[in-house]
């Protein structure tokens, strides 16, 4: 599904990614760990469009995107949310996750354009709100929702437009305690149910070993290692740069 080649990134001389290699199967979860400035975020950045890319390579489903832009890569198929939550506070939940859907089908995303409830939009829409446990709240205004509950409605926005990579950073900041368990479990059957490949940076490492498949360590913008969560959590190297103590 993913193909990254020799990912590099300097700007004004500092280096912030370094010659990063490596693939992702389809259907695969890798997290992506490492401590503060490691580099987490930018390679996130490279992948999605937001950074341009010194050298090397990044190929999706086959299609090298190095030089595209954000948006051809959102329609190729790749999906991200952001560190910061975002969505349109003033619509409904059911608005936000309708124009991604619009988008996606090619329609118009004019909030305000008149959708019957037999609308293909309408349907993709609620469809994607049922699989994260928000069909009941589709009424509500998005601000209204807490904020483990925005990250839900940012995951039916991405289901809308039907990704075949998800990126997903830090989607448990700001997460109440008594949210993650449910975060936990609605990312879980995205990637497992609906079979999306999914990468995911995340500070919260035993939700991380709960649902990876492989787990990527980033220090000082380069590859430290990529193995399964065992081995990655047992290897010396590891528990110097980043973890601390054995897991």
């Amino acid at each position: 599904m993913l193909q990254v080649a020799g990912l590099t990134c300097a700007i004004g001389g500092a280096v912030i990614v370094s010659d990063v290699s490596f693939d992702v199967a389809p259907g695969e979860f890798v997290a992506v760990i490492g401590p503060n400035g490691a580099g987490k975020t930018s390679l996130f950045n490279l992948l999605s469009g937001l950074l341009p890319v010194t050298s090397g390579s990044v190929t999706l489903a086959g299609t090298d995107i190095t030089r595209a832009g954000p948006a051809d890569r959102a329609r190729r198929g790749l999906g991200r949310t952001f560190q910061a939550s975002s969505v349109f506070a003033g619509l409904t939940v059911q608005e936000n996750v309708r124009l991604a859907a619009q988008a996606r089908l090619g329609g118009s995303m004019r909030a305000w354009q008149l959708v019957r409830p037999s609308d293909r939009a309408y349907e993709v829409a609620g469809r994607a709100l049922d699989r994260v446990g928000l069909g009941s709240r589709a009424h509500l205004p998005a601000g209204s929702l807490s904020h483990g509950d925005k990250r839900k409605l940012e995951l039916a926005i991405l289901l809308a437009t039907d990704p075949a990579l998800v990126l997903l950073d830090e989607p448990m900041a700001g997460v109440s305690t008594e949210e993650v368990a449910g975060l936990t479990e609605v990312i879980a059957g995205v990637h497992r149910e609906e079979g999306k490949t999914v990468l995911m940076v995340e500070h919260h490492m035993d939700v991380l070993l709960g649902l990876a498949d492989r787990v990527a360590v980033m220090h000082h913008g380069a590859l430290l290692a990529l193995d399964t969560p065992a081995r990655v959590t047992g290897d010396p190297a590891v528990q110097e740069a980043y973890l601390g103590d054995a897991l």
